[in-house]
């Protein structure tokens, strides 16, 4: 809103209600409030509403979301840029102009409201990247302002083309005056977008109106606009006779759909308010037209020779617009993010609703690959590849298993955790008990598709029971596990010089002791132990503390 209005003025609309009203005298009189702009309660909120449409239509133009934006609760036109006029507070049709001018070097805007438009006017009087045209009436009648010799000043000399019309207007007189200027106001000016107030007060049998058009005729200004096929931002505007009002743009809704409308309304809450006919269109009246055909045509040609007086369309030196930080995404694209440590903005972290307890092909997923998950509380995007070899039953089969594990988010819940027996057995650059090897994961080889098959069945057959509390540890007394420090081996040798442990794709490496099915060992308390191996080491002679252990 201060974009065009001062902030002290709409900070005064802020916090201006009935409550306090009596507190804030010489503001109200200082800001033009309190006559035919009374404060009412939500006024504020009101001002946010209507404004917001027309700047958010302007943003959807400006981006090719949409080719004509519509905002009937819009076109406050009166507005100034620090006081109330004529029951507009804050002059949305200035605010989505302004908008407008940030992509389209020009635009044009046409007001059809029987009072004249006096607030945009105003606003880019000096100006020749907005040209303002209005049909209003004139003469004794608010707010007295747009005669025709009101073309504008400086730059903006010309850029104002105000048409003053008398009592009785009538459809084909209107359309007599409309077609001629705007289609000379095209050729010449050339403008990148359009604002349109569609005012429904000239319409006949307004109670604040004089003019005598049909709501046939009105939208035919509507239909002309939408011909040119300009982008075009429709506002409404004054109207104080409901039923009529409705009526008129809800016909010229129709009319920027290309949905054709029954005659006939519709059965609804508020169908009294249509009798006595219950009919989409009004039948003008009998008044008088006091716009003779000769004053028609002695404006006109003031109008079209003014226009004439421009040369040509106005240029100007465009630059880079800077990012509008309020369009709503139009999908999912624009919700990506360029650099994934940045932060989302709040408005697009609230759009997304993800399940903690699920993984999601996203670059912010809970699984800890990306980013911090909300359920891990990791950062750290490396895995690890966890090898855990087995010898079951004394049948000399192994049984390979690998899983993907997050650093520091503790075992995976489908790998059992190391038993003590197996910590005893573990140490460092030596290989496991019963004859099994450990190779890196680079190097593990699969065997045969049967040959798996049958080790599965046997690793089925012959794996010991699950582990129970209070079962009895099958170590000696005098044995303490020992947990093997992560070095890198090479052929079953001592560790390189100034080797350090490796963290990006460590080996766990777990040996089962072997053991009679009726025996249960409970999982060690200890975190597993890792090694790092290079290639397949020999294993060493059994000790004879392995040997009685076996016998």
């Amino acid at each position: 809103m201060t974009r065009f209005h001062l902030d002290d003025y709409v900070q005064f609309l802020k916090k201006i209600s009935p409550d306090n009203e009596k507190d804030h005298i010489k503001d109200l009189q200082k800001y033009n409030v309190g006559e035919d702009c009374p404060v009412f309660e939500g006024l504020w909120e009101f001002c946010q509403l209507y404004s917001g449409g027309s700047i958010g239509g302007a943003l959807r133009l400006n981006h090719n979301q949409c080719d004509i934006a519509v905002n009937w609760a819009g076109g406050l036109h009166h507005a100034k840029k620090q006081e109330a006029s004529g029951f507009c507070y804050i002059n949305d049709a200035v605010l989505g102009i302004l908008e407008l001018l940030r992509y389209h070097q020009r635009v044009l805007y046409v007001d059809l409201d029987i009072h004249h438009g006096d607030g945009v006017e105003e606003a880019f009087y000096t100006t020749d990247r907005v040209m303002t045209v209005s049909y209003h009436k004139y003469g004794n009648y608010f707010p007295g302002t747009g005669d025709i010799w009101d073309i504008g000043a400086h730059k903006g000399k010309y850029y104002s083309v105000n048409f003053p019309l008398m009592d009785g207007m009538d459809d084909t007189s209107y359309e007599g005056i409309f077609k001629p200027v705007i289609t000379s106001i095209m050729s010449s000016y050339q403008p990148g977008a359009v604002v349109l107030q569609c005012g429904a007060d000239s319409l006949a049998g307004d109670r604040l109106g004089c003019f005598n058009l049909s709501i046939k005729g009105h939208g035919e200004c509507v239909s002309f606009i939408k011909s040119f096929g300009l982008p075009t931002l429709v506002l409404g505007g004054g109207g104080y006779t409901i039923r009529n009002v409705a009526r008129c743009w809800t016909y010229e809704t129709s009319l920027l759909v290309d949905s054709p409308l029954a005659e006939d309304l519709p059965y609804n809450d508020y169908f009294e308010y249509y009798r006595p006919d219950f009919r989409l269109h009004i039948t003008p009246s009998y008044m008088d037209n006091h716009n003779t055909p000769e004053y028609l045509e002695k404006y006109k040609q003031i109008v079209l020779e003014n226009l004439r007086s421009l040369g040509g369309a106005p240029g100007i030196q465009m630059i880079d617009v800077p990012h509008d930080a309020d369009v709503m995404p139009d999908d999912e694209e624009d919700m990506e993010e360029d650099d994934p440590e940045e932060r989302l903005p709040t408005r697009l972290a609230d759009q997304i609703v993800d399940n903690p307890q699920e993984f999601y092909e996203h670059d912010r997923d809970n699984d800890g690959t990306q980013g911090a998950g909300p359920a891990l509380g990791n950062n750290s995007s490396s895995a690890k590849t966890t090898t855990k070899t087995t010898t079951t039953g004394g049948d000399n089969q192994q049984t390979t298993q690998q899983q993907q594990q997050q650093p520091g988010s503790g075992p995976s819940p489908t790998t059992p955790p190391p038993t003590a027996a197996a910590q005893q057995q573990q140490q460092p650059n030596a290989g496991t008990a019963a004859g099994t090897t450990t190779t890196a994961p680079s190097q593990q080889q699969q065997p045969p598709p049967a040959q798996q098959q049958q080790q599965e069945q046997q690793d089925t057959n012959n794996a010991p029971p699950a582990a129970a509390a209070g079962t009895q540890n099958q170590q000696q007394p005098d044995e303490q596990p020992q947990q093997a420090t992560p070095q890198q081996v090479v052929g079953g040798g001592g560790p390189l010089p100034n080797s350090t442990p490796t963290t990006t794709t460590p080996t766990t490496t777990t040996t089962a002791q072997q053991q009679q099915p009726s025996n249960t060992v409970p999982p060690a308390a200890a975190a597993p132990t890792t090694t790092t191996t290079a290639a397949a080491t020999t294993p060493p002679p059994p000790t004879t503390t392995q040997q009685q252990q076996h016998n």
